[in-house]
């Protein structure tokens, strides 16, 4: 007999994962408060690479995780063809740095001088001395992905449960047995948490602490533009990308994923700095804003992802970046919840390090 194993929530983590579990043959559940992808991975700039990393752990997790994200898209019948980045997001001796370490490490790299640069995007302003071209890097919709692998699970035989939010954790006999909520109790042989920066509120009564950075996000959509923009654009005062529909897709603060702001302007503020920097970037473009999407990014206390075992049935995956980790994240921690061995490439994640 199958287990049955619960996930909360529906975000691109816990999507992910009902799509492998799913395929492994387990009898899957996911619950949510909300609707898909409706917290941080609905507010993700959703650029898959490995360019940042926090360690060299780090680093061979997230290009591994591009990795998954290439099978994945020709597992769904996704375009397989990544878009690729110019990157002088840093300059001077950070800059050189950077090539340095992602030569060292392997990286599929290229130094761009400006002429081609300006071949490659003509119509951005000001194009610098040099950029590194990294060319398997990507961008997703991760609302659409998400949507894809919660079909996929349910093709499958998963079920998705929407709009349920759960109360607490059921335990027996010192082990996680099951959810409560309002309306219904579910039971499982497993839980695992993909709740973002809920997780902690869930962990406190089976006396755990699960130190979370406090780091909101913002990224602005702008209306349809005709074609400006072919790549993935990392410049030291904008990240900035342009999907299918022409929309110009911008957080609302550089270095985005570094980022270590705890408090945003509002929403005003932010919409009219992240125009002006678009706009210095696209000047001929009449670049107009159609919404601000907020989020609450689930950054674990050292900055590094949190995945794996916390207490006798049950398991937890908290990380920054989802967009990039999800995937192949998920193919590794389903593994080891159906007994197929720890993964070594999870040992360095694992959350006991920050349990206080």
């Amino acid at each position: 007999m199958q287990p049955h194993i619960l996930i909360l929530g529906a975000g691109i983590t816990g999507a992910a994962l009902a799509h492998q579990l799913a395929k492994g043959g387990a009898t899957v559940t996911v619950v949510d408060a909300g609707s898909p992808a409706g917290a941080a991975s609905g507010g993700s700039f959703g650029w898959v690479n490995a360019s940042f990393f926090l360690s060299e752990a780090h680093f061979h997790l997230r290009h591994a995780a591009m990795e998954a994200h290439q099978a994945l898209a020709a597992e769904l019948g996704l375009d397989p063809q990544p878009q690729g980045c110019l990157w002088h997001e840093a300059t001077g001796a950070d800059f050189d740095h950077q090539h340095e370490a992602l030569h060292r490490l392997g990286y599929p790299l290229r130094l761009l001088d400006r002429a081609e640069i300006a071949r490659r995007e003509p119509l951005i302003a000001n194009p610098p001395d040099r950029a590194l071209f990294f060319p398997t890097e990507r961008a997703v919709d991760l609302a659409a992905l998400t949507d894809r692998l919660l079909s996929a699970a349910s093709a499958r035989g998963a079920r998705v449960i929407l709009g349920l939010r759960g109360e607490a954790l059921l335990t027996a006999q010192g082990r996680v047995i099951g959810l409560r909520m309002p309306q219904a109790t579910i039971m499982a042989d497993h839980v695992i948490l993909a709740t973002g920066t809920g997780t902690p509120a869930l962990l406190v009564p089976l006396g755990l602490t699960l130190p979370m950075q406090h780091r909101p996000g913002a990224v602005l959509h702008s209306q349809p533009l005709p074609p400006l923009l072919t790549h993935i654009l990392a410049t030291p005062e904008q990240e900035v990308r342009q999907d299918r529909d022409g929309r110009l897709i911008a957080p609302a603060a550089a270095h985005h994923q570094s980022d270590a702001s705890e408090d945003l302007p509002g929403p005003d503020a932010l919409i009219r700095a992240t125009l002006a920097r678009l706009r210095a970037i696209f000047p001929q473009a009449d670049i107009r804003p159609d919404r601000l999407i907020l989020a609450q990014r689930p950054v674990p206390g050292d900055g590094l992802p949190a995945i794996g075992a916390v207490a006798p049935g049950l398991s937890v995956a908290v990380m920054h970046s989802g967009a990039t980790l999800a995937p192949h994240v998920a193919a590794l921690l389903a593994a080891e919840v159906l007994g197929q061995g720890e993964s070594p490439a999870l040992a360095p994640f694992r959350p006991s390090r920050l349990f206080t």
